[in-house]
């Protein structure tokens, strides 16, 4: 890493403070400035201790947190069983991914808990996507940067949170995050595509982040064949919507509105809420906002992404992390308009769990290749803390704190639901701070993993940050910090 020429440079006026950039290039001049990951005295322990994390975090999830349906998952569930039964399955919810765990209910029908079988779908559809994904991955991504990146996908983001329920978010998200990386690798580009378009026709709405995504490409490769998916997806879209209504452009959603309340677009349907107001609220409300839900998204990480290319790697990963930040923006933009953008009485923004991997994946690179000055380290260690707190919250307090379980925000047809989004003190991801709710065993064991594995994860940049700080006081101590300089 090369050192900034200010760093060195003497300066005539001695009184004058240092500079922004004295500071990022005196605490960039610290051990720490090769690839410290890669320094490691004991790799193969790293490499245990944090798969062992992994395994614990997905038995931990399965076996000590509760799960349920959840409201539209109940319906979802129904017309899996109707389907099974030769009748029509006629929600409005798209069966793509739900159809993908018929074999869980045909052994609980086999077993006489299907149900049950049912509830655990997304919880086994996210550990054989962290499976599988690493398998095809391994040997064309640093594989350090790669369990970092999965273990923080169970303790630091909104996955576990959703994980507790029968919903279609968690099929799209994994479906189309990890499609994306796949559509690199030659001998898994098919599946790679093909997983996109499963993930988004599963949730239609978001054919805009695909198209966005699509787009990006044809322009990077100046080739139009990409646009091909976003046909796939829709015809896939329309095929569903024929089968299952008898029109392909039936959605099921015509007129599908909330309760009129005292916001002044409540009570539209469709695609009525005002773009401006949707994108403020779902990236800035204390509720629903991805500033609070996905702090990772704030952090810089292309460069880095640049400099640790593997010689000879398939994975272009900086370009990976556009085409994801891509897709996400199509997301915010189509459901900025949604009148029901917040997705309803769900903790977080529910729609938007597909933010979780592009900022999951740059809190990862930025904890494992350690190359940046303090400034940007302090912000890594803030938002890491923040990350981990969202965890906590939407995998232990949910229960307690989700705006379905505050009588104020569900009462009087959702009359009062705003205060909820909008309003710290009632914002779930705040509200812990505000009441004392009592932890089952279960959840105090989880809350255990949760900071054990916190801890490992954040120790190396911790330690980085006291060695900065040492260097900073060291340089500019013996100028700025003597007591005989100062004066009332």
């Amino acid at each position: 890493m090369s050192n900034n020429s200010s760093a060195t440079r003497e300066t005539a006026d001695d009184e004058q403070p240092p500079s922004n950039s004295d500071i990022a290039a005196a605490t960039a001049e610290t051990p720490a400035k090769e690839h410290t990951a890669s320094t490691t005295l004991m790799p193969h322990l790293s490499a245990f201790i944090e798969t062992g994390l992994i395994v614990v975090g997905l038995l931990a999830t399965f076996f000590l947190l509760p799960r349920t349906l959840g409201n539209d998952g109940a319906l979802r569930y129904k017309d899996l069983v109707a389907l099974l039964s030769h009748q029509a399955a006629d929600s409005k919810y798209s069966l793509i991914g739900p159809i993908f765990s018929l074999p869980l209910l045909l052994i609980g029908r086999k077993l006489g808990h299907p149900e049950d079988w049912i509830r655990v779908y997304n919880q086994v559809l996210f550990a054989l996507s962290l499976l599988i994904n690493y398998f095809v991955l391994r040997n064309h991504i640093d594989r350090g940067l790669l369990r970092k990146f999965f273990l923080l996908l169970i303790v630091a983001s909104m996955f576990v949170a959703h994980l507790a329920f029968f919903y279609g978010e968690v099929f799209t998200a994994l479906c189309a995050g990890f499609g994306i990386l796949a559509i690199y690798l030659r001998f898994a580009a098919p599946a790679g595509w093909l997983a996109l378009v499963l993930g988004v026709a599963n949730t239609p709405a978001t054919l805009a982040g695909l198209g966005l995504m699509a787009l990006k490409r044809v322009i990077d490769n100046r080739r139009f064949r990409y646009l091909l998916v976003i046909i796939a997806a829709a015809a896939l879209i329309a095929l569903e919507s024929w089968l299952r209504r008898g029109n392909p452009l039936g959605s099921g959603y015509a007129d599908d509105h909330g309760f009129p309340t005292i916001m002044p677009y409540s009570g539209r349907p469709g695609f009525s809420y005002p773009l401006f107001f949707g994108v403020l609220s779902l990236l800035f409300s204390f509720g629903k906002g991805l500033l609070f839900f996905a702090p990772g998204l704030l952090l810089p990480v292309r460069k880095t992404l640049l400099k640790w290319h593997p010689q000879g790697s398939r994975i272009p990963l900086d370009r990976v992390y556009i085409l994801w930040l891509c897709f996400l923006v199509g997301l915010i933009f189509i459901y900025a308009q949604w009148w029901a953008w917040y997705g309803g009485p769900f903790w977080g923004p529910r729609f938007l769990l597909f933010a979780s991997i592009p900022a999951s994946f740059a809190l990862a690179t930025r904890l494992h290749y350690r190359d940046a000055g303090l400034p940007v380290n302090l912000l890594t260690l803030g938002i890491f803390v923040l990350s981990v707190w969202v965890c906590i919250d939407g995998s232990i307090y949910q229960w307690a704190t989700s705006p379905r379980q505050i009588p104020l925000c569900v009462g009087n047809n959702y009359n009062l639901e705003m205060i909820c989004y909008y309003t710290p003190e009632f914002s779930p991801l705040w509200l812990p701070f505000v009441k004392h709710y009592s932890l089952s065993i279960q959840q105090i064991l989880y809350l255990a993993y949760i900071l054990i594995s916190a801890a490992y994860l954040i120790t190396p940049l911790a330690i980085q940050i006291v060695q900065q700080i040492r260097a900073l006081v060291r340089k500019y101590g013996k100028d700025y910090l003597k007591a005989g300089t100062w004066r009332i």
